[in-house]
Order: C-alpha cells, then structure tokens, then sequence
C-alpha cells in the first residue's frame, strides 16, 4: 500500500480503513457521533482516568473543531489501533544528551526544531544555545532549523554537546575515574537460552552494547534486529553507550539472549521501509538492521560481495612464505588490534626448528593458528580470544606461534602439502575433515626425538578459559617432556666435560714425563708419534681411497648407442691408466677415478697433452663431453706446487 500511495503513509492508511471512520480528520464530530465511532473506553483506559489521567470530555457541538479541539482529540478513549495512526501524526521523542560529566535526559515532540533542543539544554546546563554544538544525528549534519520529523528518528537516541569556546571546568579526578572505566575489562557471562550455553566475553569499558550485540549475533547466528535481551540495567537505554557508562556490575555481568519470536509473515526491513519503522512509536531497536551502520548481514559473517569485502589475510599464490607472513600479521593488527600473539615470520619449517632444536631449555611448544574468514567464528575467536592480554602474554612466553590463511582453496592446498612434510598424513587428514564453520583452528604441536606429535586441536567454538586450560595442559605435557631431555643433556655434557678433563691431564702427564727424558728419549718418542701420524695419515688416505673406487660407477660394456670416451692417465711415475666412462659422465666422476689410485684431488692436477689444458680447473659438474675429452684422450698427472 505504501509504495502504490508514493509512501505516503497518510494516503495509505486511508485507502485500507474506510473514510466515514473519520480517523485521520482533524476534528471530531458531536459526542454521540464520537462514541458510535470509537465504542466505549476499554477497561485499561477506564483505569487511567481512574488514576487520575486528564481526559478531556468531548465536544458537545460541531463547533469544537477548533484547533485545541483537535489537538485533545488524541486523548479520546479510541480503540488501540486507531489510536496508534492518530499518535503517528505527533510523537514524542526521548533524547540522553551527554556534556562532560553530565547527562540531561529530554523529551520533546518530534515537530520541533533542534533549535527548540538546544534552548531546553540552556536552561538545563547554563550554556548559551550559541555556543553548543550538537553530535550525534546519524543523518549527518542538520542545522538549528531543522525539524526532528524530517529526519525519522526512532523514539529514544542519544547526543552529545561540544562547546570548543568554553574552557572545560571537570576536575582532572573526574576525568581519570571516566578513563579508568574506560580501560577496565567486563567479563560478560552470556547465556544462549535456546542452545543451553553460556559464553564467557571479556570486553574493554570503551566498548559499545551495539558491538557486544554483534559478537554475539557472530556467535549464535541471531541478527541483532531478532536478539531479546534480559539482564541489562534500566541505565543501558541506548546501544551506542559504552559498556563503562551503561551500569552493569564490574568486574562480572550476567546476561541472556535468545531469539526474539516473530511472526511467520514478518518480512526483513530494507532500506525503502526504513521511514515508516523510524515513525513508530514502538523502540527503533526492534527494528535495527546491520544496515543502520553502513554494513549488512553478509559483512557482519565475513561473506560479503567481493566488491565491497575486507581485504584477504593473506595473498593468494604468494610465492615466499615470509612475505604472506608479513601480509598476514599487517591484516590481523589492522582488523583487531596492535594486541594480539607475535606471529613468527618464516616457513614451517624454521617455525619448527625454532621451536624443536635447540637447547632443551630454550625449546617450546609450536602453536599453528589457522584462519578461515568464511567462518562466522573468526572474528569473535580473533577478537576475543587471541587477542587477550592472558592469552597474548602466555602463548608469547611459551610457544612459537605460525599462522596461515586457509580461506582460498589455493593457500589451504599449500598448507596441507606443508603439513605432510613436517608432520605426516594423519595431521594433514585430520584438518581437511573440519568443516568451515569448525575454523578458525589451533594447533598445538611437540617437537620429539623421533617425529613431532600434535598434542591438541583447538576449534574455533571456544571460550577463553576453556582456550587457556587446554593450552596449560599441553605445557604441562610438554614441561615433562622437556625436564627429561634437559636431564638427558646435562648428563651427556658432564660426561663430555669429564672427557675432556681426563684428555688434558693426560696431556699435561706426558708433557712432564717428556720434560724428565733425556734428548735422546725425547728423539725417540717424536720419532714414534711421527711415525704414527704417517701411519695414521695413510690409513686416513687409505680408507678415503677405497671408498672412492667403491662409489665409482661401473665402467660401460661399450653396448651400441652409448657414447663411451676412452681415457689413458700417466702417472708421475711413468705408469698408465686406462679406463672407459659414458661420455655423459661428470668430470667429478674422473677426480674420484684418479683420486682412487692414490692421486688425490688436493695433491694433482689433469693435464691434457696438446693443448695443454689444466682440466682440474674446470668445473666437475660438466660432463667428459662438455669437456671435449671424447671420444678418447691421452692425459697426465702431475704434482701441484
């Protein structure tokens, strides 16, 4: 009907409610025609003008269609209907006006000016109506002219006075207090009455009622417009009040919400009905939508179009591991704060050697967070759980915490592929069956002797404290693992320091009875450790030898379709050495060959006959090809300088 009338809620009404009613004109007829129209005064009526309620009586004569006649008529005793269309004309609206420490409440009719505001805060406060300015009005800026009608408020709102020409007169005790309540923590216990669960929220005193709201609606899947509240204090009138000034006790507020009943026709405002919910004289917040704040449903649940999305936590297709750590950790501080865990900057893998291999005392747990922002959880798990201080305060003094964005397909693949490197196919299986709404996850992971295990799984559906009891129960898995293997490494070093005591006063032992020998004992014993060293260095030699000639490749039979080069070595001593090897062989592969006849790498150099060439100068990765020692070559060993 609105929309066939040009929204003219006047012209509706009329076309559904027949015109000898009479409802909508300005004046009434004789009393008799007046109770024909409206019937008798129903029994809650008869009761306010029993209590006392001025009800003026009605006009004998049609002569009383004056003005002030019309006025009173909205006080008739009137069916509730009508009585609803005729208040529409007129409404009155409730305004909580704060100005630095004080806060005037008023009520005033919505034909009124701003103006007409302002003159009714100069008697209150004492300040010249000239002087204020008034903030607040979510229509943007209005002018002392402007009528409240026009700009469809809802029947309670909230403003604030700023007087830049007035010096303030607050004591600074009064100042600090307002600041201290702003900084306090809340622990607000909430409880989901349909589900039968409580969730346990710490939020600052800055925060707004509207922004809990909308944490819960994250939590329980109830939009704000369809939450019904109970446990909020008389004082809490206005969802833009801070959770400091709105009266709940400190430093724990119980509350429960569940989903207010509707029925089943009811439709989802939008935004060309919005006039017509903001004259109502029922409270705007019934009707408050997401869009009131300049988002909507979808951007509230991290699912809005990609036109109007935040920006992703982490690039997609990022080819360095540290740079989408950086992006990352950029995205969370922008969207939740400066105050949240320190990110470790890297791949995986040096997250894990970070945390698993160094000294035992210096090793901590590794905790790998997991974000998805398809999940309504997300933001709640992000904001209200990482990052407080507790929890900020206890994952940095004992994990290594790594995080990554799995919300693209793409960046999830990659994890899953990590994941399976560093910890096998059970941890990777085990995240790809958790489903979107189940994220944001965290994964607590122990570094062990033989392969790391994950102690422990965190869904996003959690609360602080159960979060904080299941991380101190993995240290205390972890503290006993860890005393084990500092106990372990204390007394391999104690042996190892033993050694090296026993090591050195046998050396300062030999040293003395070398001092009591004779020149020619002293001759004798340098005689035999040289000689040992010689031995020893042989066998050294010996030993590095064989296992060359053990590691060469077997020498081509010269089948048809290989490319065999036939090499002729002559040794310093006259002798040859003849061999075959593919043409594709490395030269590395020539070193070892000669290296295994006692001609090591370090002690000759390879030299072809004509050009002289110095072939232990090229680099050992080049095949015999590359090298032009193919098909057959003639060479010689000769010492380096």
């Amino acid at each position: 009907k609105l929309k066939l009338n040009n929204w003219d809620l006047v012209a509706a009404i009329n076309g559904v409610i027949p015109q000898e009613n009479g409802i909508l004109q300005s004046s009434f007829p004789s009393e008799a025609s007046q109770a024909t129209i409206f019937g008798p005064p129903s029994q809650s009526e008869a009761a306010d003008a029993d209590a006392g309620t001025a009800v003026p009586p009605p006009s004998s004569s049609p002569s009383s269609s004056s003005p002030q006649s019309s006025s009173t008529s909205a006080f008739c005793p009137i069916s509730p209907s009508s009585r609803h269309i005729v208040e529409r004309q007129s409404r009155m609206l409730n305004f909580r006006v704060e100005y630095r420490q004080r806060t005037v409440e008023l009520v005033i009719e919505d034909n009124s000016t701003i103006r007409g505001i302002k003159d009714l805060l100069q008697t209150e406060l004492g300040i010249p109506a000239s002087k204020m300015q008034l903030k607040g009005w979510k229509s943007g800026d209005v002018s002392d002219s402007t009528v409240l009608r026009t700009l469809h408020l809802p029947k309670n709102n909230s403003l604030y006075v700023l007087t830049p020409d007035i010096a303030p007169t607050a004591s600074t005790s009064q100042n600090s207090a307002l600041q201290e309540s702003l900084n306090q923590n809340f622990l607000l216990i909430v409880s989901h009455r349909e589900a039968q669960r409580d969730y346990n929220l710490n939020f600052p005193g800055s925060r707004t009622i509207q922004e809990v709201k909308r944490n819960i609606s994250d939590l329980t899947n109830i939009p704000v417009r369809h939450q019904q509240w109970e446990g909020w204090p008389a004082s809490a009138s206005d969802d833009s009040m801070t959770l400091a000034l709105s009266g709940i006790s400190y430093p724990c507020h119980h509350l429960s919400v569940c989903r207010r009943s509707s029925p089943a026709n009811a439709q989802e405002p939008t935004e060309e009905c919005a006039d017509v919910h903001m004259i109502s004289d029922s409270e705007g917040d019934e009707y408050e939508d997401a869009t009131e704040f300049g988002v909507d449903d979808s951007e509230m649940f991290g699912m809005s179009s990609s036109g109007c999305r935040k920006s992703p936590m982490m690039p997609e297709n990022s080819e360095n591991e540290a740079e989408a750590l950086l992006h990352f950790t950029a995205e969370f501080s922008s969207r939740y704060g400066e105050s949240h865990p320190m990110f470790f900057i890297g791949s995986l893998e040096a997250a894990s050697q970070e945390a698993f291999y160094g000294k035992a005392r210096d090793r901590k747990l590794l905790a790998i967070y997991l974000h998805n922002d398809d999940s309504v959880l997300s933001n709640v798990f992000c904001s209200q759980m990482m990052c407080t201080d507790s929890i900020v305060s206890y994952l940095s003094q004992n994990f290594i915490t790594w995080a990554w964005d799995v919300t693209k397909e793409t960046n999830k693949a990659r994890l899953l592929t990590m994941c399976t490197r560093h910890f096998g196919s059970v941890v990777t299986q085990t995240i790809r069956t958790y489903k979107t709404d189940q994220f944001p996850l965290l994964l607590i992971v122990m570094g062990k002797r033989t392969s790391n295990e994950v102690l422990n799984v965190i869904q996003g559906n959690t609360t602080v404290d159960e979060l904080m009891m299941r991380l101190m129960g993995a240290m205390e898995i972890f503290t006993a693992q860890q005393q084990e293997d500092i106990k372990d490494e204390d007394e391999r070093e104690a042996r190892e320091t033993v050694k090296r005591e026993q090591d050195e006063a046998y050396r300062l032992s030999l040293e003395a009875d070398r001092k009591k020998r004779e020149a020619q004992e002293r001759e004798e014993a340098e005689q035999v450790r040289l000689e040992q060293m010689r031995k020893e260095q042989e066998e050294e030699k010996e030993a590095i030898r064989l296992s060359l000639e053990q590691a060469l490749p077997a020498e081509p039979n010269g089948d048809p379709g290989e490319q065999i080069s036939k090499l002729r070595i002559r040794t310093p001593s006259g002798e040859f050495l003849e061999r075959r090897f593919l043409g594709s062989c490395k030269l590395q592969v020539l070193f070892d060959f000669v290296a295994s006849k006692g001609y090591p790498f370090d002690g000759f150099k390879l030299l072809t006959t004509f050009p002289r060439r110095n072939i232990t100068q090229l680099d050992p990765g080049s095949t015999l090809l590359e090298a032009k020692l193919f098909p057959q070559e003639t060479l010689f060993l000769e010492a380096k300088e």
